[in-house]
């Protein structure tokens, strides 16, 4: 029997420990596959990360979406009542053939998670990526007597019924000419986060217009049994138009151009207004293996949770319902929070880090390319010229299309006007902790320089045109 095994709930598991700090920086192991590529079928690189990098830029990517993506449906009465009572964001307007990011906060105002929320049809909606999130809905919806079924689409390694749904994600400038091209028939226009049915291969498929790179992205969804014939056609005609297929490496480094802070530490972990949920938790679930790593170090948890404006979520909060933790983003001044920034790495540093490989002192933390966060979540301390803590560094990947790279962070509003130069402390203190997955390494200081978000100038136009239409 395992150590966690030994326990009857998250609540159990972390009431036996010290401090869930210490727990978490040194005795979990990450359950997600952007962390782990054993859990998932799909390659690290079907050709190399580099050009599958490139191809979003000039020409197109095929991401395989299928296998890590947690997925689930909720239907029935009470469908909309339970989403509009846990989303943070306004359902006004919200019908049925629209997708819209889904954002739920703890009652004392902590981000709980995120995920992309489909209306299918009248009071059926699917629930896709965050897997936190999922498991809050569902809590909700059992303790909460809501008239509502729950089906759970679980990821490809946590799965033995088999996945119910392909997911495809396809971007890049010339993602719209093969989606015209693929299509059977007449393709229809499709406006941004709306969905629409196709047909491709003979395959009944949804398709949701989204843009990760900048251009007119589409993304596919149908019955799995067709997942071999619908993904074969897409390459196939494809391949004229220089479309690549998309590794894991390359799938989870995008958000460093992109902007999206993908899994944050979900604040759930204190307080009573989670602590039924902690309880109805299992001891071996999503939550109880967070890894947290980076040079931040504190021995209070909730200095890694976050707030909204910090994930660039502001903006989504709409005080227009009733929401869980209403009360508690209303007394919140955003103007204090941190906010989202990216930082750009100086070429010196990443060039000094890297040499310490070659020599007899102790390396610095190895820099591992493209995706160079090792938790789940990162925590990396960012200074001023003073050594004084003005924010965190999250997820840090290497950008080929930029030549940098690049480290989604939350930072004071003082330090977060682009162009502001600042540091990061790289590595863990007292040559790491006990993870596996992290040699032995030292501490150094990285400069850094503040830009905006999301850091690719295409991915910048493409959004804000959208938000004028």
């Amino acid at each position: 029997m395992s150590s966690i095994e030994r326990f009857t709930s998250l609540e159990a598991l972390l009431n036996a420990q010290p401090n869930p700090v210490t727990y978490f920086r040194n005795k979990s192991l990450a359950p997600h596959s952007g962390q782990r590529s054993e859990l998932t079928p799909v390659p690290d690189e079907f050709t190399n990360w580099m050009d599958e990098q490139r191809a979003w830029r000039q020409t197109a990517i095929l991401f395989d979406q299928t296998h890590h993506m947690p997925e689930m449906f909720v239907e029935g009465p009470d469908a909309f009542g339970l989403l509009n009572k846990i989303g943070i964001n306004s359902f006004k307007n919200f019908g049925r053939g629209k997708a819209k990011q889904f954002i739920a906060c703890a009652p004392e105002g902590w981000i709980i998670g995120d995920c992309i929320l489909f209306h299918l049809e009248d009071g059926r909606f699917e629930l896709v990526s965050g897997m936190t999130i999922q498991d809050w809905v569902e809590f909700q919806a059992v303790t909460g007597g809501y008239d509502v079924t729950i089906t759970r689409d679980l990821p490809t390694s946590m799965n033995p019924c088999g996945r119910i749904n392909f997911r495809f994600g396809m971007d890049g400038p010339s993602a719209e000419t093969i989606y015209r091209e693929i299509v059977d028939g007449v393709a229809p226009d499709i406006p941004f986060f709306h969905m629409t049915k196709v047909t491709i291969a003979g395959v009944p498929v949804r398709a949701l217009r989204h843009g990760m790179a900048g251009h007119r992205g589409v993304e596919l969804f149908g019955p799995f049994d067709s997942y071999d014939r619908v993904r074969s056609h897409i390459l196939e005609v494809g391949a004229k138009h220089g479309l690549r297929a998309g590794g894991r490496l390359a799938y989870f480094s995008a958000t460093a151009e992109s902007g999206w802070m993908a899994y944050p530490l979900p604040g759930i972990y204190t307080g009573e207004g989670t602590k039924a949920f902690r309880e109805w938790l299992a001891a071996d679930s999503w939550e109880a293996h967070s890894v947290l790593a980076g040079s931040f170090v504190s021995n209070n948890i909730e200095d890694y949770y976050t707030r909204p404006w910090e994930l660039g979520y502001g903006r989504f909060i709409k005080f227009d319902h009733d929401f869980i933790g209403r009360a508690a983003l209303k007394a919140i001044d955003p103007s204090k929070e941190r906010v989202r920034v990216t930082l750009a790495w100086d070429s010196a540093d990443f060039v000094r880090i890297m040499g310490s490989l070659s020599g007899d002192d102790l390396p610095y933390k190895l820099i591992r390319l493209p995706n160079c966060a090792y938790g789940f979540p990162q925590a990396d301390t960012l200074l001023n010229d003073a050594d004084a803590v003005i924010g965190i560094g999250k997820h840090s990947a290497y950008s080929a299309n930029e030549g940098k790279v690049l480290t989604l962070a939350m930072i004071d509003p003082d330090y977060a006007a682009p162009g502001t130069r600042i540091k990061m402390i790289w590595g863990e203190p007292d040559g790491g902790t006990e993870k596996p997955r992290v040699e032995r390494h030292r501490q150094t200081q990285v400069q850094m320089t503040v830009g905006p978000v999301p850091y690719a100038k295409s991915v910048q136009t493409m959004k804000i045109a959208d938000l004028k239409k």
